[in-house]
């Protein structure tokens, strides 16, 4: 895969390096394994970053090249694969399974299957996850298949253009229907899994609507400001709603073995094409069957 930028008289770029920074939004560290690489191109000759441009000149990048993951070992896994093209892979996880290998997940992470996925099909990838869920939380992971890709959905989040969705369902029934939780979130000392609300932490915003109430139990959609660590779960405990089965902020719950939260939706632009995307996973059984 490319990209490709042809330079005209009000081409607003003086050379290869600008092309690359500004019209590419490539990082630094990108735009020098890519040269380091030699896949950096000015009419289709290899080029140095710092060569001018004149009308009618064509800056190519080849960003899609074979990389590996010698840390990670290939796992078969059944994936439910939600979306897939030449640039990313969507899926959506199950609970009980971590997104990164670790000394607990070895060899039986999401990362691991998506190893051995890629290896089945041909693709010598490094593992690129754009988004992370807790073991114990379902929903949509995406994974890009070249660092590019993954530098461009991570810059959609940081400006804040990458739209999460997710369903819990908490304790208790609300007073409103709708509202804002700011309270900034820190490692809490002595630990390093769990978090807690400080006022000298990191600024964590979340945004709630009551969807459903039953039974003393709420089923509650949050979309995020910020991405913290554990926000959802934190943010629930703060306003003194903790989310069902959440035994690191809540308490263990008959109704199901886990913490009930899903990631339920995304949507972003396409780095490549451009287009809106809009992908969904369905609610799990063992949280739907409580509503």
């Amino acid at each position: 895969m490319e990209l490709k930028y042809v330079a005209n008289n009000l081409s607003n770029y003086l050379n290869v390096r600008q092309v690359l920074k500004s019209e590419f939004n490539m990082s630094n560290r990108l735009i020098t394994k890519l040269k380091q690489n030699k896949l950096i191109y000015l009419n289709d000759q290899e080029t140095y970053l710092d060569k001018s441009l004149s009308s009618g000149d064509t800056v190519k990048c080849i960003i899609n090249f074979n990389e590996s993951s010698e840390n990670i070992i290939s796992t078969k896994i059944d994936l439910k694969i939600i979306y897939e093209d030449d640039f990313f892979l969507v899926v959506d996880k199950p609970y009980n399974m971590a997104v990164h290998p670790s000394i607990l997940h070895y060899n039986n992470s999401l990362s691991n299957g998506i190893k051995y996925y890629f290896e089945s099909i041909g693709l010598n990838r490094k593992i690129r996850p754009v988004n992370r869920l807790d073991r114990d939380t379902t929903g949509i992971v995406i994974f890009a298949k070249n660092e590019y890709i993954q530098e461009c959905l991570i810059k959609q989040m940081e400006l804040k253009t990458f739209y999460k969705e997710y369903i819990a369902i908490l304790e208790g029934t609300f007073d409103t229907n709708k509202g804002i939780i700011d309270a900034p979130i820190s490692r809490k000392e002595g630990s390093i899994i769990e978090r807690c609300i400080n006022e000298n932490g990191t600024k964590a915003i979340s945004y709630y609507e009551v969807l459903n109430n039953k039974n003393n139990l709420s089923l509650v959609k949050f979309v995020l400001d910020t991405g913290r660590t554990h926000q959802i779960r934190l943010h629930s405990k703060y306003i003194g709603h903790p989310i069902i089965g959440d035994t690191l902020y809540g308490h263990e719950s008959p109704l199901i073995d886990r913490q009930a939260l899903h990631c339920r939706k995304i949507s972003f632009v396409h780095p490549i094409t451009k287009k809106q995307i809009e992908l969904i996973s369905p609610i799990p059984m063992d949280m739907y069957k409580i509503f």
